[in-house]
């Protein structure tokens, strides 16, 4: 196809349905509004142009959509598909192949969209069309007796007879810009709804001698719209099971593919192994035999080979290395970088805190805006005091550094290599190589003290 595509994406209805203050349109799909995720269908596809017809929440819709490659069109009245695709047209140029889409049908396929617009030239239009065991609601095809498609009858509008096709219209459709700006002008509202109905070109274009090409999706949950909750959550999970099921062919195993979800994009390599409740956001690499627990959250993040994360542990914006051990119930912020072999343990907290080869932060400890050399032990209940309220400071911990539990580190402070900082103390100044710090108050114990008693 030489011509130039340009993608018009419904997006004005109020959902009325889904009982929300917010667009329908801005529900989200495995993390990303369903507008968004057909904005992304429409680049896929290399469109020239893209269009989104907006309404109700118009204002909110662009708030939240800062393309630079959407050209906005107002449908102030919701007056139907046809009035919706009017808005948009003047923005589209002559001799271009318009494909219609949907902003709250959010996972239809590109390669069924290829297939429909390859359908399309000067003489023939292409239809999206599906097969459906139950097509209440929907359009019926009416097809004539050689078996070409000839027009759409929307179901209130349709006779007995007809409601029994299950040939069902999905909405979808590409056709020239060219027929679009001749045969939109014709359209009447005169049916059931008072509305102008897009599909009413159909039988304008079987009028005129044209072929109406009919492709159809691989699945039906490919063109199926959301008006309600209950649809959106059918949705979900069919896209889950479809990212579940890529997951396992690529070599991960999923202890149950029907509790993961990837709101993202997620990379694995050989012999992984994720566990149940696991959400992954944004982007997401999982190297060779990394094993994740139940219970974890990792969003743009970078898991090397061999690396273990236990359960419940958040992962955030951090890198980390080969043969690393995370958790049970740690948390790594962005910022972290860990090196090969390097652990952090149980109700461990980093952020930008790059932690060396073969270092431990194993219990119950806050490191941030800390560097930590090879073979670092941070003692349980240890804190980098890196804010002062208004600035961050920088703690730097040296080669083999033993840090004692319970122990303070106020930054901007460093401890040069093979130093040892006793248990309990409070370092505020720096500490040479090889020395011993402790920081602490003198015990004192006081003989025959009487403990206070409760008073009558």
């Amino acid at each position: 196809m030489t011509a130039p595509l340009h993608v018009i994406i419904l997006a004005a209805g109020q959902g009325s349905r889904m009982k929300s203050s917010l667009p329908k349109v801005l529900h989200k799909v495995a993390g990303r509004s369903m507008l968004h995720h057909v904005m992304d269908t429409a680049r896929t596809l290399g469109a020239e142009g893209i269009h989104g017809v907006i309404g109700h929440g118009a204002d909110q819709v662009k708030a939240v959509t800062p393309a630079t490659d959407v050209t906005w069109a107002l449908q102030e009245q919701q007056l139907g598909t046809g009035h919706a695709v009017a808005q948009a047209l003047p923005a589209v140029p002559d001799g271009a192949v318009v494909l219609v889409l949907y902003g709250d049908v959010p996972l239809i396929n590109p390669e069924t969209l290829v297939a429909l617009v390859s359908r399309v030239n000067q003489q023939s239009l292409g239809l999206l069309t599906v097969d459906l065991a139950n097509p209440d609601g929907y359009g019926r095809i009416l097809r004539n007796e050689q078996g070409k498609v000839i027009a759409i009858v929307e179901q209130k509008d349709a006779t007995e007879s007809q409601k029994a096709i299950c040939e069902v219209n999905t909405g979808i459709l590409a056709v020239t810009s060219d027929h679009l700006k001749r045969w939109l002008p014709q359209l009447s509202n005169s049916n059931a709804q008072g509305e102008y109905y897009l599909t009413d070109i159909i039988a304008m274009a079987a009028g005129e001698g044209m072929t109406i090409e009919v492709a159809q999706p691989s699945h039906e949950q490919e063109v199926q719209g959301v008006n309600n909750r209950l649809q959106l959550s059918v949705l979900e999970r069919w896209y889950q099971r479809c990212e579940a099921e890529r997951l396992m062919t690529e070599g991960a195993t999923l202890a149950d593919p029907d509790r993961i979800d990837v709101r993202g994009n997620l990379t694995v390599g050989q012999d992984v192994l994720i566990d149940v409740n696991v959400v992954f956001e944004g982007e997401v690499t999982l190297g060779n035999n990394v094993s994740i627990g139940p219970n974890c959250l990792i969003r743009d993040a970078r898991l090397a080979d061999n690396v273990t994360v236990h359960a419940n542990s958040v992962i955030e914006g951090a890198d980390v290395a080969e043969q690393c051990q995370i958790g049970p119930f740690a948390r790594l912020r962005p910022g972290t970088r860990l090196a090969r072999t390097a652990k952090v343990g149980n109700f461990v907290e980093t952020k930008k805190a790059e932690v060396g080869e073969g270092s431990k932060i194993n219990h119950l400890s806050y490191v941030g805006d800390a560097t930590l050399g090879r073979n670092v032990n941070v003692g349980a209940g240890t804190i980098t005091c890196n804010y002062d309220g208004v600035n961050k400071f920088q703690t730097v911990l040296g080669d083999n550094v033993f840090v004692g539990s319970n122990t303070a580190l106020v930054a901007p402070v460093s401890v040069a290599a093979d130093a040892v900082i006793g248990a309990g103390s409070t370092i505020t100044t720096d500490v040479a190589e090889k020395d011993l710090a402790v920081a602490r108050g003198r015990q004192r114990n006081i003989k025959g003290w009487k403990r206070p008693e409760k008073k009558a």
